[in-house]
């Protein structure tokens, strides 16, 4: 009896396999670089373009956190080594912290625009 409780419920583990791997790849989608959308500097808010002008320059930057590492947790941009992303604040007019908007840039430059705290990401297309 032992035995064939256990062979049920591997068998139903197994079956529950390909929706849980479905589920996956839905959530990683988001890395590849084939699925992130473009959006152009163009379509931009002007404290955005303001911010990239000042990533090109080096800086100096508004806030102190502006260009450290960006860890990339959530895997939502594509994967690469740590440290290769640094993130920079994008202000917003009327927050009292830093507001919720970043651009994330990779070396070589390989920028991506986030205006929701790093939940979505578009990348940059000058």
């Amino acid at each position: 009896m032992y035995r064939h409780s256990r062979f049920w419920l591997l068998f139903g583990l197994l079956l529950c396999l390909p929706w849980a791997a479905q589920a996956n790849d839905h959530r990683s989608d988001n890395n590849s670089n084939a699925t992130l959308a473009f959006i152009s500097v163009a379509e931009w808010p002007p404290e955005a373009r303001a911010t990239l002008r000042l990533i090109k320059q080096g800086g100096p930057f508004p806030y102190p956190r502006d260009g450290v590492v960006f860890g990339n947790f959530e895997q939502r941009l594509p994967k690469h080594a740590r440290g290769y992303y640094h993130e920079y604040t994008v202000q917003t007019p009327g927050a009292r912290n830093r507001g919720a908007r970043r651009i994330v840039c990779g070396t070589p430059v390989e920028c991506y625009y986030s205006a929701d705290h790093y939940q979505t990401f578009r990348r940059i297309k000058e």
